[in-house]
């Protein structure tokens, strides 16, 4: 045990050692730092100091003997050393928060060992368990202030890093050092990175939101610029948007040229009052800004994970609270889903025995903690206090009901901000040979897609990180959740996401196996549905005739038509290299089961018919049940062209979105070429696609005559079991027997096996009167 040596003072100080007892080992809590904090950090200073002193020097000999049997009795026990060394570490970041209050003024740093000292102290505490909130205010004061080297500066606000939540007290006094001019240009760039990187860390924003004339003024700087323009399109409210306001941000456009991040702020100024704008800016919406978060994002995982403990399994969306407790999970796991805690100020009626009705007459606004059933939220949707950090509300439904109903669009804004800034940083794929948090990852992706899902929206900030990640996925890792991404894409203009999307998942598709081949088409044919619905919508909100945004519904209209027509081309070509996989085609049909029926289901005029390749692979398959399924699709088809031509005889108006007299006639092309394999035993008449060489080469001579629902090669089967029935002892039958009344026995026999989608086309397509 090293013994206790003198201690240096500087004039007229006196030294005031800490009084320890006998303790028992525990670590100590960010709340317990808080309490300790809120006690008086200096002793009074009188005539007394000689006694003081000399009491301090009994105390410190006692204090030495207690730590020595405190050591002695726990030197066998590595857990208690673990925790009593965490001790001391606290202990020890409470004299280096006070040093630091009190310290020298430009002090060097390399001249300075006690100042190092303190600096790694805080540091060293900082990384691994975080800075209470009051020590964060007493360390910005100290930053901002100027009393230490730039050098000091930085590496304080580096580990600034919170282990609950940020006062808005404390940045409101941050910003007033701004005023005074006494850190450098340096200092303050990281200060706002710091600012935009804790931002769903700070409990309130309202104070700061009154300084927002002073933040706008900053923009004037080119250093700053870009790093408060991003701290102002998180802070701004629409009440923030002013006519000279928008003026100064087109003269600093003008002067630097279109910036993305002076875009972003204005695009967020058009989005709140579009009137005061009348410039032309990105529609699709992006990364406008660097991260700022690189340099906390590692520390703040680490800290939720050592205060908070195991993070829980991503829970089902229900209709309440997600207060369900999760299985247990490995210790290591971080929590990408913030916890649900809306601020620290609004426990305080729980601390102080105060009723909810109190808080609530007091505060005007209801914590989001308190929220338990759907009538609570619609009593309270008018108060209701949002979390701090907004990735809270992905696990609570109650939550995702209040942002669909209320559409705030700055509510809307900080989600997207958190998600891309999560999902960019989160994304394992970026990281080559670091899979250890695949599982995490994929839990994330699982509690984002279930949003999407429960919104029946796709989030922009989920599109933005597939057009950056696309390129580098390898096609196996999270496969599933990076699909159901796809299938929530914002319907938009096919011809700007086809480069950064489509092209890139072609790529993969043809170089994979044929189960991702349907796993794709699946995910296309899930697009397309969402897609649908969207603009289904989109018919009965807006008027078309006389509308500007008559252009937009047609431009959305031809990027469902070039998506389906996508999906026949990428259908078409993976038949080729698959072999005309009978498995493979039935997810082709299952698209195309969407296709035929959008003018009837969706009221949205449009018919798209499948590509010849498919077409006759599947009428001429040896599945029965791909013939079924292509009867029933062609069934479908007729009744949606019928309904589109009555609608414009009734009408008599000529529509723009009118149907082409192409897609009438290349129906009735594919409907004549499955009667006459069907029915009249006529197949591939003049202007088939298939040519009658073919045939000879595989030795079908008699083509013309030999397909039928007799001899078709997908019912051959059928017909040999219906012969069977009537003589169950022949050894061989005749086909050609099947005629006249046998004929509709045959009939009946096939309706009867379940081919529903052959009985469908036949009632509708075929008059029975003509039986061969």
């Amino acid at each position: 045990m090293r013994r206790a040596g003198p201690v240096h003072l500087n004039p007229g100080e006196v030294w005031t050692p800490e009084v320890r007892g006998l303790r028992t080992c525990a670590v100590m809590s960010p709340q317990k730092r808080v309490k300790n904090s809120e006690t008086p950090k200096r002793t009074s200073r009188g005539s007394n100091s000689y006694q003081t002193n000399l009491l301090d020097w009994k105390l410190k000999e006692d204090d030495l003997s207690n730590s020595k049997s405190i050591l002695k009795h726990g030197q066998n026990n590595p857990v208690e050393d673990y925790e009593h060394a965490d001790d001391q570490a606290e202990d020890a970041l409470q004299v280096a928060v006070r040093y630091f209050e009190k310290g020298p003024f430009k002090t060097s740093q390399s001249k300075d060992k006690t100042l190092e000292k303190h600096l790694k102290t805080v540091e060293n505490v900082a990384w691994k368990n975080g800075l209470a909130p009051e020590e964060i205010d007493i360390l910005l004061n100290v930053t901002l202030s100027g009393k230490f080297g730039s050098a000091v500066n930085a590496r304080m606000l580096k580990c600034m890093i919170p282990a609950t939540l940020i006062s808005e007290d404390s940045v409101v006094k941050a910003v007033s050092w701004l005023c005074v001019g006494k850190c450098c240009s340096s200092t303050k760039v990281l200060f706002y990175r710091w600012l935009v990187a804790m931002f769903d860390f700070i409990d309130h924003k309202e104070k700061i939101n009154l300084l927002y004339g002073f933040f706008f003024a900053s923009l004037q700087d080119d250093t700053l610029c870009p790093y408060v323009c991003h701290f102002l399109y998180l802070l701004t409210k629409k009440e923030n948007v002013k006519p000279f306001r928008v003026r100064k941000l087109l003269d600093l456009q003008a002067k630097m040229g279109k910036q993305p991040y002076l875009q972003a702020l204005l695009s967020l100024y058009k989005f709140f009052i579009p009137t005061l704008i009348s410039v032309s800016l990105p529609v699709k919406k992006k990364i406008f800004f660097k991260n700022s978060e690189n340099l906390w994002k590692t520390a703040i995982f680490a800290v939720r994970q050592r205060n908070q403990g195991p993070s829980p399994e991503p829970l089902k969306l229900m209709l309440g609270p997600a207060n369900v407790r999760p299985g247990k999970r490995k210790w290591n796991s971080p929590s990408l889903i913030p916890v649900l805690d809306s601020s620290s100020h609004s426990k305080e009626y729980g601390k102080k025995g105060m009723s909810l009705s109190d808080y609530l007459g007091r505060n005007r606004s209801f914590p989001v903690e308190q929220l338990k059933s759907f009538p609570q939220l619609l009593q309270n949707i008018h108060c209701l206090e949002l979390p701090s950090q907004m990735g809270a509300v992905l696990n609570n439904s109650l939550l995702l009901h209040y942002i669909n109903c209320v559409r705030d669009q700055s509510v809307l804004l900080r989600l997207y901000h958190w998600l891309s800034q999560t999902l960019q940083e989160e994304c394992i794929w970026y990281k080559v040979n670091n899979y250890e948090h695949g599982k995490e990852f994929a839990n994330f992706l699982d509690t984002v897609i279930r949003a999407e899902c429960f919104l029946q929206e796709g989030f922009y900030s989920c599109e933005a990180f597939l057009y950056k990640s696309l390129p580098l996925w390898d096609g196996s890792c999270c496969r599933s959740q990076f699909l159901q991404l796809v299938c929530w894409i914002p319907i938009s203009n096919f011809s700007e996401v086809k480069p950064v999307i489509f092209d890139h998942l072609t790529q993969l598709f043809f170089t994979s196996t044929i189960y991702f081949k349907c796993s794709v088409l699946e995910c296309l044919k899930e697009l397309l549905q969402n897609w649908l619905l969207w603009l289904s919508m989109d018919i009965h909100r807006k008027t078309v005739l006389d509308s500007p945004l008559e252009t937009t519904f047609g431009g959305s209209m031809n990027s469902v038509s070039e998506l389906i027509h996508y999906v026949g081309w990428l259908s078409t070509n993976a038949m080729r290299l698959e072999s005309n996989s009978t498995f493979l085609l039935h997810f082709v049909l299952d698209f195309y089961e969407k296709v035929c029926d959008i003018y009837i289901n969706y009221n949205i005029p449009l018919v798209v018919l499948f590509p010849p390749g498919i077409f006759y692979l599947a009428l001429l398959s040896l599945d029965s049940s791909i013939l079924n399924q292509l009867c029933y699709i062609m069934q479908r088809y007729r009744k949606n062209l019928t309904a589109a031509k009555k609608n414009e005889l009734v009408l008599k108006t000529k529509s723009e979105f009118i149907f082409s007299s192409k897609t009438y006639q290349e129906y009735n092309h594919y409907l004549t070429a499955m009667v006459g394999c069907l029915w009249t035993s006529k197949p591939f008449q003049k202007g088939s696609y298939i040519d009658s060489e073919v045939f000879k080469k595989v030795g079908v001579a008699k083509y013309k005559k030999s397909l039928n629902l007799v001899h078709h090669p997908a019912l051959l089967s059928y017909a040999v079991s219906f012969l069977l029935q009537e003589r169950p002892e022949e050894r061989t039958v005749n086909m050609s027997s099947i005629r006249g009344k046998k004929w509709n026995w045959y009939l009946d026999y096939l309706f009867s096996e379940g081919l529903q989608g052959l009985k469908l086309f036949i009632r509708s397509s075929i008059h029975r009167s003509s039986v061969p």
